[in-house]
C-alpha cells in the first residue's frame, strides 16, 4: 500500500511539474549555509531502470524509494548501500575511466543529519547539475530542473528530520536534439553535481533576492529592490553602505517587494580599482550582506564607455575547466583564481566566459580582481527554433543566469547566443531572448557572438540582423585557421552595417605545446603564433572593434577534436596547455595587451 501511494505521488508531481525550480535564492556565500559536499553513494543506470518498468512507464520500485530488503525473502533490486562513490562537486567523467565517455542517468545519493532549528526554514541548493535532474529527499519527490550551468533550490523544511535524512538525485546528461545546448558542440560533456551542494538555511521570513546597483545613466544614484520571501511581507527595510555613508529605509508592499532610488557618492569600480562596498541589508526579520562595486556601462556611437570613458576591452575566451588535471570541470575557488590570474597575467582587463554560465566562483573572484565579464547562456549553433519548449528553457537559463549574478560588477554584459544560422526563425527567437535580458536587467548591455560575411575576396561585412537588436556585436573569424592561411588578414578590409561596438568575439588557432616548425607548418607553435600576429595586426587598424577575446585561454577537451598525438580528444587552441604551459602565442598577446593599455 505504501509503496503504491509513493508510486501515485510521483506520478503526480513528475507529470504536472513544469520543470522549473523555485525562485532562486541569491548571494548563498553570505547566507547560513551546511555544506552537503563530499563522497555521494551512486548508482550508474544506462537504461534508466530506476526510472522506469519494461513497459517504459514509471517503475513502482523506483530509486527514489531508497528501497531496503525486509528480510531474507524480500526482493530489492538496486542499493546505494555500495562502495561506488563520486566526489561531489565533480563531474563522473573524470573520476572513473569507465565513465569517461558516459552519457545518460546516474543516481546520487546523500545521507545525513540534521537538527531543526525554531523558526528557521531549510533550502536544497544546487549550484548546477547536467543536465537533466529530478531531486528527492526522504522519498519526497520536489521537482526537476533543466539545464546544466545554472543554480536551482527547492525548500526542504518540512520533510527534514533529525537522522538519516536522504538526498537522491537522478541526473541525466543525455544529448537532446531539442535541449539547450543541442546535440552538437565542441565541448565536453561533462555529467553531474559539477557544483557545490548545500543547505540554506534562513528566517520564515527572509529577504531572498535584491538589486543594488547604479541607475542606468547615472553615476551618483543608487536604485534597486528588495524582494522577501515569507509571510510578513510588509516590513521596514534599511540599506547600508556604511563606508559611504548611506543607510536608506524603505518599506516592502504586500507582496514583499521594496524599491529604492538615492543618491550616492562612490569610487567607481574599473579594472584599474575593482572597488567593493560592504552592503548590508536588513529587515525585521532578516540580515544579509554582501561585497557590491558600482560602475557603470554603455555605448555611445561605436564606443563602448565604462564609467562615462571610452575603453578597450582586452579580453579572453575561458571554458570552464580545471586549470590542471587532464580534464575536468572546473568548480573551485582555487580553480577561478588560476584561470582567471593567467587573464590577468596576459594584460587582459576582460573575460568572455564561454559558452553557458560559469559557477558563481567565476563572477565573484572576477569582480575581486579587476575583471569585466561577458556572460552567456548555451544557445550554441543551431537548435530548435521553432519549438516553444526549446525557447522557454533557454529563457529559464537567461533568467537564473542574470538573477545570480546581477549584482556583480565584472558583469557588463548578457550574451544570448553564439554562432547561430540566419534566417528568420532564429532572429525572432534571438530577439525574445534579448527583451527578456533587457526586462530582466536594464543595467547591463546584451551581445552575441555572430559570424561574418564576405561582400568580396578581400572585404568583411558584419550585417546579421540580429545586430540590430544588440548593443554590442559580437563576432567570430578564425582568419588564417579556418579562412585561408595568416597572411590573408594583410589584405582584408573589414565593414559593419551598424553604429555600433563590435568585439572580435574569437579568433585563433591551434598548437600541440611542444611542437616546433616554420609559420606555415600547421599545428606547431609557429604556425598558431604567426596567426596571432596577422590577426593583431589586421584588427588594431579597425576603428569600430572596441575588444577582442581570443579563443581561448587553455586547450580544452572536445571529442571533436581527434587527431591522433596533436589533438586527442583535446581543442589546441589554448594559449596554454592542458597542463599550465605556455605557449609562443600567449607572448605575443600578452605584449599586444600591454601596449592596448591606457596611459596613466
Amino acid at each position: 500500500m505504501l509503496r503504491s501511494f509513493i508510486i501515485i505521488a510521483l506520478l503526480m508531481i513528475i507529470f504536472s511539474y513544469n520543470a522549473k525550480a523555485m525562485d532562486l535564492i541569491t548571494n548563498v556565500d553570505n547566507r547560513s549555509t551546511v555544506s552537503l559536499n563530499g563522497r555521494w553513494n551512486v548508482i550508474v543506470d544506462p537504461y534508466e531502470t530506476g526510472y522506469y518498468d519494461y513497459r517504459y512507464e514509471l517503475a513502482d520500485d523506483s530509486y527514489f524509494l531508497n528501497e531496503k530488503p525486509i528480510d531474507k525473502t524480500d526482493r530489492v533490486e538496486s542499493s546505494f548501500d555500495t562502495d561506488h562513490m563520486l566526489q561531489v562537486p565533480g563531474d563522473w567523467n573524470s573520476q572513473e575511466e569507465r565513465m569517461f565517455f558516459y552519457e545518460g542517468t546516474v543516481w546520487y545519493h546523500r545521507l545525513f543529519d540534521y537538527q531543526p532549528k525554531p523558526e528557521t526554514r531549510v533550502f536544497l541548493y544546487f549550484g548546477a547539475i547536467n543536465y537533466k535532474a529530478i531531486v528527492s529527499i526522504n522519498t519526497d519527490i520536489l521537482g526537476e530542473h533543466e539545464g546544466g550551468f545554472t543554480p536551482f533550490n527547492f525548500e526542504i523544511t518540512n520533510q527534514l528530520r533529525e537522522k538519516d535524512n536522504f538526498v537522491i538525485v537522478k541526473a541525466d546528461n543525455k544529448r537532446l536534439r531539442e535541449a539547450v545546448p543541442t546535440v552538437n558542440t565542441d565541448w565536453f560533456n561533462y555529467g553531474g553535481l559539477t557544483r557545490r551542494v548545500m543547505l540554506i538555511e534562513t528566517p520564515e521570513t527572509f529577504i531572498r533576492d535584491y538589486l543594488i546597483q547604479l541607475a542606468p545613466g547615472s553615476r551618483e544614484r543608487i536604485a534597486g529592490w528588495v524582494q522577501l520571501d515569507g509571510t510578513k511581507t510588509e516590513q521596514q527595510i534599511t540599506v547600508r553602505i556604511p563606508e559611504a555613508g548611506i543607510e536608506q529605509t524603505i518599506r516592502s508592499d504586500s507582496l514583499g517587494r521594496a524599491e529604492f532610488d538615492f543618491s550616492a557618492e562612490l569610487t567607481l569600480w574599473s579594472p584599474d580599482h575593482p572597488k567593493l562596498y560592504e552592503v548590508e541589508i536588513e529587515c525585521e526579520s532578516d540580515q544579509l550582506k554582501d561585497r557590491i562595486g558600482f560602475r557603470t556601462i554603455e555605448t555611445r556611437g561605436n564606443d563602448i564607455l565604462l564609467n562615462g570613458n571610452p575603453a578597450f576591452l582586452r579580453g579572453i575566451c575561458i571554458h570552464e575547466e580545471a586549470p590542471f588535471g587532464g580534464g575536468a570541470r572546473a568548480f573551485s575557488p582555487e580553480h577561478a583564481r588560476t584561470l582567471l590570474g593567467w587573464a590577468k597575467e596576459l594584460n587582459c582587463n576582460f573575460v568572455r566566459l564561454a559558452h553557458y554560465p560559469h559557477n558563481e566562483y567565476m563572477t565573484r573572484i572576477a569582480d575581486e580582481m579587476g575583471l569585466m565579464v561577458w556572460s552567456e547562456i548555451p544557445v550554441y549553433w543551431t537548435i530548435l527554433w521553432e519549438n516553444q519548449p526549446t525557447f522557454d528553457n533557454a529563457a529559464n537559463q537567461l533568467e537564473e543566469m542574470i538573477l545570480r549574478d546581477k549584482n556583480k560588477a565584472s558583469v557588463i554584459l548578457w550574451s544570448v547566443a553564439n554562432e547561430t544560422p540566419v534566417k528568420p526563425e532564429r532572429t525572432k527567437f534571438l530577439t525574445s531572448l534579448v527583451k527578456l535580458a533587457r526586462k530582466l536587467d536594464n543595467t547591463r548591455l546584451i551581445t552575441a557572438a555572430l559570424e561574418k560575411e564576405y561582400m568580396d575576396d578581400t572585404t568583411i561585412m558584419i550585417d546579421d540582423p540580429l545586430g540590430r537588436e544588440l548593443d554590442v556585436v559580437g563576432c567570430n573569424q578564425y582568419l588564417g585557421w579556418y579562412d585561408g592561411l595568416p597572411a590573408k588578414c594583410d589584405n582584408i578590409v573589414w565593414r559593419s552595417a551598424f553604429e555600433k561596438p563590435v568585439i572580435i568575439s574569437e579568433f585563433g588557432g591551434g598548437a600541440l605545446f611542444g611542437l616546433h616548425g616554420d609559420e606555415l607548418t600547421r599545428w606547431s607553435e609557429e604556425f598558431q603564433a604567426s596567426v596571432y600576429r596577422h590577426n593583431l595586426d589586421m584588427l588594431d587598424k579597425v576603428k569600430f572593434i572596441k575588444g577582442m577575446t581570443p579563443w581561448i585561454l587553455k586547450d580544452f577537451r572536445s571529442p571533436k577534436r581527434q587527431i591522433p598525438r596533436i589533438q586527442d580528444l583535446w581543442n589546441r587552441k589554448g594559449l596554454i596547455s592542458d597542463r599550465g604551459e605556455r605557449k609562443q602565442a600567449f607572448d605575443i598577446l600578452r605584449t599586444f595587451y600591454g601596449r592596448k593599455k591606457p596611459k596613466n
